[in-house]
């Protein structure tokens, strides 16, 4: 016995298919911001990383410094010449500065 229901059948399966649908695009707005996050979150660890690379390559410099200062005497010296002026026993040191801004020759119109 087949009984012809008529258009309901196709309207039953339609509002079926559009209640499936909607449920997944209600997940999709659901997730949407949760995913927006992801890639805020991704791109922020990114740029993280690339900070604590160059932290740590300053980190080795500086390490390498501290351990010549303490390590080689020729470091020593070459630091209290440059930076405390210190000479040696008859040398004489020469102090270069550069000229200020008031310094600057004034150019004719």
């Amino acid at each position: 016995m087949n009984v012809d229901v008529g258009i309901w059948d196709k309207l039953t399966k339609l509002v079926m298919f559009l209640f499936v649908l909607a449920f997944f695009i209600a997940i999709g707005i659901c997730y949407i911001p949760v995913i927006r996050q992801n890639e805020h979150m991704r791109r922020e660890m990114l740029a993280l990383d690339s900070q604590i690379k160059q932290n740590e390559e300053i980190a080795a410099q500086l390490k390498a410094r501290i351990y010549t200062v303490h390590h080689d005497p020729r470091t020593v010296e070459r630091l209290a010449r440059e930076k405390l002026g210190y000479a040696k026993p008859g040398e004489v040191v020469i102090h270069f500065e550069e000229p200020g801004a008031t310094l600057l020759p004034v150019l004719p119109k």
